[in-house]
């Protein structure tokens, strides 16, 4: 598989900033391939921009989830079954 080199593009936001992006290549679902069509057109975005935004968003949402297992790490570990007979005794299930 031959790769290609990456590009520098420039991005126009509040400020430009020279990025470097990378081809590649995803498969997607016919509809949902339409579905983003749709909404890059309505948006006024591109597809790849669209892309690039769930995926950091997904990375981030990522990133928030292990900070949150990290600081609560010191925290003692209860088992389900105990924690479900807590539940029913305080009349919550």
């Amino acid at each position: 598989m031959r790769r290609s080199a990456p590009r520098a593009t420039w991005l126009v936001s509040d400020v430009d900033v020279m990025s470097e992006t990378t081809r590649a290549t995803i498969y997607l679902d016919s509809d949902l391939h339409r579905a983003l069509r749709l909404k890059a057109a309505s948006t006024h975005r591109s597809v790849s921009e669209l892309v690039a935004e769930a995926v950091r968003e997904a990375l981030r949402e990522d990133q928030e989830d292990l900070a949150a297992v990290c600081s609560r790490a010191a925290e003692p570990s209860v088992a389900y079954e105990v924690f479900l007979k807590k539940l029913k005794a305080n009349g919550t299930v």
